[in-house]
């Protein structure tokens, strides 16, 4: 039973991701991002019909958020670990 109320619930996930990419836009920083990727992509695997159960479905959330976070992170570092302008110059 409880798999099934899980199944029916994939679109809260995904208005999550969509609600935390939003709060990224606001305060950027990447940890939203990343939970925002992780809360997508578990909301996409409940459309795969598995058998698991509400911890399985966090810890799954959780480990996918940090791997997109440390992607993230590992993406837009610069050499000597200062952070990376995206935009040289806004005057230009």
């Amino acid at each position: 039973m409880e798999t099934m109320a899980l199944w029916s619930l994939w679109w809260v996930w995904l208005c999550a991701a969509l609600a935390l990419g939003i709060l990224e836009l606001l305060a950027p920083g990447f940890i939203f991002l990343g939970f925002a990727i992780g809360a997508g992509i578990v909301g996409l695997l409940l459309l795969i019909p598995i058998v698991v159960g509400l911890p399985a479905l966090l810890t799954i959330f959780a480990i996918l958020s940090l791997i997109a976070w440390l992607g993230l992170r590992r993406l837009y570092r610069a050499p000597g670990g200062e952070a990376r302008v995206v935009h040289d110059d806004i005057n230009d």
